[in-house]
């Protein structure tokens, strides 16, 4: 889905096997390598966890990319890193489920979109 931008690594740590154990009250390490295939003013983050195929948005503390790593505007051809934090509250419940993340351009177009599975757990 990631239709203004390729990607060329997503790291999420610690993450040492899929799916990604998440523990409760823990912080995790995101970083996305992309390049843009357009020109953006600025950029913004969805996060959502997808369970039995329905998108549950899942709030992050910084959705503006051009604060997370992206040296905004965006150039065409250039290439990012992108940085963020998942956090994980206490409050979660202990479940399976997919993570997706999805990094929008100024026209609400993908520049990267990707899941991973995790296990919430205390």
């Amino acid at each position: 889905g990631s239709k203004d931008g390729s990607i060329q690594e997503v790291n999420v740590s610690p993450c040492p096997t899929q799916p990604c154990q998440l523990v409760k009250g823990t912080s995790y390490s995101i970083n996305v390598t992309f390049s843009s295939k357009i020109e953006s003013q600025g950029s913004k983050a969805r996060v959502y966890g997808e369970m039995l195929h329905v998108d549950i948005p899942f709030p992050i503390p910084e959705p503006d990319g051009c604060k997370s790593g992206i040296q905004c505007p965006i150039q065409k051809g250039h290439s990012y890193s992108y940085l963020n934090k998942l956090p994980v509250k206490s409050e979660y419940p202990s479940i399976k489920l997919i993570v997706k993340w999805e990094l929008v351009d100024d026209q609400d177009q993908m520049l990267f979109c990707w899941k991973i599975p995790v296990q919430i757990t205390s």
